[in-house]
């Protein structure tokens, strides 16, 4: 390694090592190391059924000091028809793939080279709500990918489905599914029927614009699809029942 020359005030010289020089380099280097360890550890870490994570936007919420509703529930205080509705509307093909639909992927890719919602997965959603940011990008795409397929490696379909329901954002500063069933319907997630699970799964795509609990025309017939679906879907949800 070539050694640089500092040269003193008193005209003495002495040899200094480029990589002592430069502290920031390693200082940063060490925090990407972090950030790219982070995820693959707290994975491993979400696999205990008594911790339960929260999503980077509501730490944006805590942070910004917004506040917001969640209680977590485990996944058999839930409605059935609830996890059932959810994987008929946002990834139908949750118990038979290992964190990207790659089927899916090739029908809806647009004609921008990058993948609509409807590629989403649940596995991808899930990680992009724990590690990553909302919008789109390719970046966030390139980072979504590997984590979902190694999050579906790591987490089991339940425990995936039960963190996904848990930190989904589902209205402002609303998240997870027990925090939306009581700011819309008033009722325990446990209590949720069908026609109202049907509502709450369908406003996920843009919770924010959309309420479940005063749903328009094209809400009511996409949640008359989905609720039909969620009763035949005995095939397709095995995997968290």
């Amino acid at each position: 390694m070539t050694k640089l020359v500092i040269h003193k005030e008193d005209g003495t010289s002495y040899l200094a090592d480029p990589a002592r020089t430069r502290p920031w380099w390693r200082w940063l280097k060490r925090c990407l190391l972090v950030l790219i360890i982070a995820p693959f550890a707290l994975l491993f870490l979400y696999k205990l059924p008594f911790v339960h994570p929260i999503s980077t936007l509501m730490i944006k919420d805590l942070v910004t000091l917004k506040g917001y509703e969640r209680q977590w529930v485990p996944i058999e205080d839930m409605a059935p028809v609830l996890v059932n509705s959810v994987m008929m509307s946002e990834d139908g093909q949750f118990c038979s793939h290992y964190g990207i639909d790659w089927n899916q992927l090739k029908l809806v890719l647009g004609s921008d080279g990058e993948p609509s919602r409807g590629a989403s997965t649940i596995p991808m959603q899930t990680v992009k709500n724990l590690f990553l940011w909302n919008g789109r990008s390719y970046v966030r795409k390139a980072l979504e990918f590997p984590l979902a397929q190694v999050a579906s490696l790591i987490l089991s379909k339940r425990r995936m489905m039960e963190i996904y329901l848990n930190i989904v954002e589902w209205g402002d500063g609303i998240y997870g599914v027990e925090a939306a069933a009581q700011h819309y319907f008033k009722r325990p997630a446990s209590k949720l029927t069908a026609r109202q699970a049907a509502y709450l799964a369908v406003t996920l795509p843009n919770p924010i614009l959309r309420d479940a609990a005063k749903p328009g025309r094209g809400m009511v017939r996409i949640s008359r699809i989905i609720e039909r679906r969620a009763q035949n879907s005995g095939a397709y949800v095995w995997c968290v029942q």
